[in-house]
């Protein structure tokens, strides 16, 4: 079992940045491989980003791919997402996600730990 917390969101301009966090407590974190996801008013929870357990490797939704970067830190038992050059439709509830399995996962049905979800508003 793990735990999730994410922060780092809030209100940010078109064009700005924000780095998101995702503490994990609980299982040993460099077990799990991690992504982050993204659920907008109205739309489904959409793939971000992935990132296996070494962090060696990592997987972006095309949308995101040269704005974003995700990343870990196994010693700090946490996954940023570093958000740069953000538009408005990048406005949206971003979760973080925890897979026992190892490799790059993209399926929201392949995480078994979700945290609650933090708030990034972008303004046009």
């Amino acid at each position: 079992q793990v735990q999730l917390v994410e922060s780092g969101g809030g209100l940010v301009q078109a064009g700005g940045s924000l780095r998101l966090s995702c503490a994990a407590s609980g299982r040993t974190f460099s077990s799990y491989s991690m992504g982050w996801f993204r659920q907008a008013p109205g739309k489904e929870r959409e793939f971000v980003a992935a990132i296996n357990r070494s962090g060696g490797s990592t997987y972006y939704a095309d949308s995101v791919k040269g704005r974003f970067t995700i990343s870990r830190d196994n010693a700090k038992n946490t996954v940023y997402l570093q958000m740069n050059s953000l538009k408005h439709e990048d406005t949206a509830v971003y979760y973080c996600a925890a897979n026992i399995a190892c490799g790059l996962h993209r399926q929201r049905d392949d995480y078994d730990y979700w945290g609650q979800g933090t708030q990034v508003t972008v303004s046009s």
